[in-house]
């Protein structure tokens, strides 16, 4: 009959998240909770999409998605966990936003694009039952996915859920504190009197390697300066999942090439360039560091969580190699200590040279120590990229600051057509990395800082993101380095700290500073265009000092064109 709906009745895994105490997060944060939780957004839609599942339904902070495969299911929503966990480390605990996640496999009906269903209640209610940061999965998903993935998961027994007329077997899955640690998923009392309590162990093969450094993602190098450092690392990953188990899986050695990720995992590509390694002093810990694939640098956020499920639990020998670009290797189950050295080295050298990269693979961990012989790469204070349509506008190559030609000439060939995400991390002599291809924003954005930092010695800068100037590049004025108020020497002393103090309380707009012969600063804050900042400073300046001069607007010292 015309106008009427079709309904299609199938068979999916549902998967359903929300996020926790979301109502008091807006509450205290409007502005800055929605902000956040965009970006939170883009990384799950992005591991959905991923692992072939489909949105079909959102409202506000929930999202309900269904998969054609359990294992894809659960597999992304661990993905999903370790990504957001990672991100949640730069805000204190009572602004962290995490996710519960239920999953289950139900009879569903779908209606224009909707699926509705007993399968869709009971994934909501499983999300209820979740942990924060954590998964709960039905019987019917934990029985098809036990004996397919390397985590461990805790029978909760038979649950009363809200509308749901028969008890929920439910089971939890065990996630990675934030001391990257797991967290041995205990038992809860249940509902249903005789409900087991057993901890299963379902340590299996490694899992599927996921991509390292995202297909089609590169950076590149400008020019570059000393040192790099040694990464803080949590708690030992590995001994907490001996925590999991009372006996660790027994793994089969396996061979450089199949435990390391593809070349294609690492970087597409490499510019070239004959300038050295950085060479940042040893670590004169006493201790060696724990491994923690999460304060790995260089690497992707996929990196890290693949390095999560098949690095750390790998029983020794096993080593990790990687370059500041990202590319990397790692192998696990070699006869000695030296052999996995050895293994690990050569097939991250292979990688480079498969990409024509100029960099020198080191030694980031063996066995489950960081044994990186640099220095930590130094990175600016977050948030790393502030918008700020005021300033913001098109990227030109022409008006890249402090870039010389040659530089110019690499973004104009690689960046300016290079696919999103992409950024360009800029140093104060001139040096940066870019990214193009990365699949988060996020990602190529720390990658960039990460490699720029490591090379510069001083923590770098974002100026663009995808095709655009994110910071207040000047065209009147010329930038010629990083402006520092606190060093400046053309500002009087006493006078620096209320520079420095204006500064950060005017973080729109266009900022201009001006001085005289005497050092006494003039401002120009706040302004809707350049010219308005310099003409402000100007002024202010005259008032106070003679013969005064523009030295720095935005985030640069500047010189007359």
């Amino acid at each position: 009959m015309a106008g009427q709906t079709v309904l299609k009745r199938k068979i999916a895994a549902i998967f359903a998240a929300d996020i926790a105490g979301y109502s008091r997060l807006v509450a205290e944060d409007e502005e800055e909770t929605l902000r956040r939780l965009e970006a939170y957004r883009e990384v799950v839609d992005d591991f959905i999409a991923r692992a072939g599942g489909r949105i079909f339904n959102t409202a506000g902070d929930a999202v309900l998605a269904e998969f054609p495969s359990a294992v894809e299911a659960v597999r992304c929503a661990i993905d999903i966990q370790e990504s957001l966990r990672t991100r949640n480390m730069a805000f204190p605990p009572s602004r962290q936003m995490s996710y519960r996640i239920g999953i289950t496999i139900g009879d569903v009906v779908e209606r224009d694009g909707d699926l509705l269903g007993d399968g869709v209640n009971i994934a909501s209610r499983l999300e209820g039952l979740a942990d924060v940061g954590g998964i709960c999965i039905s019987r019917t998903v934990h029985e098809q996915v036990a004996n397919k993935l390397s985590v461990q998961f805790a029978d909760m027994g038979a649950r009363e859920v809200k509308n749901i007329p028969t008890p929920v077997h439910a089971f939890r899955v065990a996630m990675r504190r934030e001391d990257g640690t797991y967290a041995p998923p205990q038992d809860q009392k249940v509902a249903k009197p005789g409900g087991a309590r057993r901890l299963i162990s379902a340590v299996a093969a490694v899992v599927a390697m996921m991509v390292a450094a995202g297909v089609g993602t590169a950076l590149y190098l400008d020019h570059r300066d000393p040192p790099a450092a040694q990464r803080d690392a949590a708690k030992s990953a590995a001994e907490a999942l001996a925590r999991l188990s009372a006996a660790p899986a027994k793994q089969s050695p396996q061979s450089p090439a199949a435990a390391s990720p593809s070349p294609a995992a690492a970087t597409a590509a490499v510019e070239p360039s004959t300038s050295p390694q950085p060479a940042g002093s040893p670590s004169s810990a006493a201790a060696p560091e724990k491994f923690a694939p999460e304060a790995v640098p260089f690497v992707t956020e996929r990196t890290r969580i693949a390095l999560a499920r098949d690095y750390v639990p790998a029983q020794d020998y096993k080593a990790f190699a990687t370059t500041i670009n990202g590319i990397n290797a790692y192998v696990s189950g070699q006869p000695s200590e030296e052999a996995a050295k050895a293994a690990a080295l050569e097939q991250c050298r292979q990688r480079v040279e498969s990409v024509n990269g100029p960099r020198k693979c080191d030694l980031y961990a063996v066995g489950d120590s960081v044994v990186y012989p640099h220095s930590k790469p130094p990175l600016p204070p977050q948030p790393w990229v502030r918008h700020d349509p005021s300033t913001e506008r098109a990227f030109s190559v022409a008006e890249m600051p402090l870039a010389h030609d040659a530089g110019k000439a690499r973004l104009e060939a690689n960046y300016k057509p290079g696919r999103r995400s992409k950024a360009i991390a800029l140093g104060p002599n001139g040096q940066f990395f870019f990214g193009v291809g990365a699949d988060l924003v996020e990602d190529v954005v720390r990658r960039n800082l990460e490699a720029c930092g490591a090379q510069a010695g001083t923590a770098c800068m974002i100026v663009a993101l995808d095709d655009t100037f994110v910071v207040p590049v000047p065209t009147v004025m010329k930038a010629t380095g990083f402006f520092h108020a606190a060093s400046h020497s053309a500002i009087a002393v006493d006078a620096r700290e209320e520079v420095a103090r204006r500064l950060d309380a005017s973080p729109s707009g266009w900022n201009a500073i001006a001085v005289g012969t005497g050092g006494h600063p003039g401002y120009g804050l706040n302004g809707d265009r350049e010219e308005t900042a310099i003409g402000g400073a100007l002024a202010d300046c005259s008032t106070r000092d003679n013969d005064c001069r523009v030295i720095a607007i935005g985030p640069f010292t500047v010189e007359g064109n």
